[in-house]
């Protein structure tokens, strides 16, 4: 049994994430941060919705819906929405999206406890993270680059999405997430035992790696996350 977890911690797969030219001349200050777990999903969890509902009162108090767009995270992926040729009022960042359905007075959807620990690492950061079931990825070498002509793309609940002008991260079939919606194709779900989380800093480092730990901590107290790995790339 030693033998066996010591094979499965050194087969863990590493995923190399890269960033295109073109997203570094239009977004230089772009870095990135990864999450990979093994984990154990379920419907629902008490005491992660306790949190999220500590942080929507605290929200409600303290916020609206034009601060929102001043906090740096945020800012920073809508200014580089506008530099790829999206408009980010038009297409919003997933935190930004969030922040303002609770501002509105509208609770989150519970979807199940990995997504609901992503939404609430992305509305406390105001980064828009990537969650994805790592068994469905293909290849491990993915790719972050800006959204072509026509190129397919179904978002999570919300059917075909136009992501031309749109960064855009892709595996060895095509994309897999945008800041506004992930893909259909790599959605996590109850059946998910292994989630790559990929955490987009468009306002560059600061912050980062605290928002990376956050979600490696989620991911143990929520979804008994083992094999937890960490790493930053740009």
């Amino acid at each position: 049994m030693v033998l066996f977890r010591s094979l499965i911690r050194i087969f863990v797969p590493m995923y190399q994430i890269s960033v295109s030219e073109e997203i570094k001349a239009k977004c230089p200050t772009y870095r990135g941060a990864a999450v990979y777990a093994e984990v154990k999903n379920t419907p629902y969890s008490e005491a992660l919705w306790s949190e999220i509902a500590h942080f929507t009162e605290d929200l409600r108090a303290t916020e609206s819906t034009e601060s929102i767009k001043q906090m740096p995270t945020i800012t920073a992926t809508r200014e580089a929405y506008r530099a790829c040729g999206k408009d980010p009022s038009r297409y919003r960042p997933s935190a930004e999206a969030l922040r303002r359905r609770l501002l509105r007075g509208l609770e989150l959807y519970r979807i199940d406890t990995l997504v609901d620990l992503i939404n609430l690492v992305s509305l406390r950061t105001g980064y828009s993270i990537g969650g994805f079931d790592a068994d469905k990825i293909v290849g491990t070498e993915l790719c972050l680059g800006i959204g072509k002509k026509e190129e397919e793309f179904e978002g999570i609940g919300r059917g075909v999405l136009n992501i031309e002008n749109m960064p855009v991260i892709r595996d060895a079939v095509g994309g897999i997430g945008t800041p506004t919606s992930d893909h259909e194709r790599t959605k996590m779900d109850i059946s998910t035992t292994h989630i790559l989380a990929i955490i987009n800093g468009y306002s560059g480092s600061e912050g980062l790696r605290e928002a990376a730990d956050m979600t490696a901590d989620l991911l143990t107290r929520y979804a008994s996350a083992t094999e937890c790995r960490v790493w930053m790339f740009d």
